[in-house]
């Protein structure tokens, strides 16, 4: 089959990949687009979980105010090195993730930041509301981890949808610039202001 210039143009355009790669997953994809968007992403994916384990130690504040001055944010987003962290996808990443946390206020970054008593209450409800239900133990734990994931959606940011675009996680935000960008990157900490709070 025979990539033209023009899917490939359209491809780099929507994801920012490099033009080899987008070539590779529109042959891939058999020349639809929106499949090798998926391949993109989960080669990206891909690459995200090889360097998780590698040191973020460069990095920048990144910060956002909400028109009218009534909400704001500031946010530390690290990465391996500095020339990575003068890039514009970098402060552009930087930048949306900024705006993100400020219209959907996450409790914190990561799953396991979740506090232990938070996610027993929540299981606690979600049992309540089975508990005549006549359905068997087992299917009702299968529902509360359901709920759960659902949960996190809500308060984890790396898991909430993202604003822009609310079929991709923050998450999924995250690991395509890691691939693009042949660093690990990671959201450090942030703080989250509005007025009256």
């Amino acid at each position: 089959m025979t990539i033209s210039a023009t899917q490939v143009k359209q491809l780099r355009d929507m994801t920012g990949a490099g033009f080899m790669e987008c070539k590779s997953a529109l042959a891939e994809a058999g020349g639809d687009v929106d499949k090798a968007v998926t391949v993109l992403r989960t080669r990206g994916q891909a690459k995200a979980a090889k360097r998780a384990g590698r040191a973020t130690a460069q990095g920048t504040v990144g910060h956002y105010i909400h028109t009218g001055g009534q909400v704001g944010v500031l946010v530390e987003v690290n990465c391996e090195s500095d020339f990575v962290a003068r890039t514009e996808d970098f402060q552009t990443l930087v930048r949306e993730i900024a705006m993100h946390i400020a219209a959907a206020s996450p409790a914190c970054i990561r799953r396991e930041e979740v506090p232990a008593d938070d996610l027993e209450r929540e299981r606690d409800i979600v049992r309540a509301q089975f508990k005549d239900s006549n359905k068997p133990p087992q299917v009702i734990e299968k529902i509360v981890e359901g709920k759960l994931n659902s949960y996190y959606s809500q308060v984890v940011l790396l898991d909430q949808p993202s604003i822009r675009d609310p079929k991709t996680s923050v998450g999924s935000l995250v690991n395509a610039a890691i691939a693009k960008l042949g660093e690990n990157i990671t959201v450090a900490r942030f703080a989250r202001f509005k007025v009256g709070d």
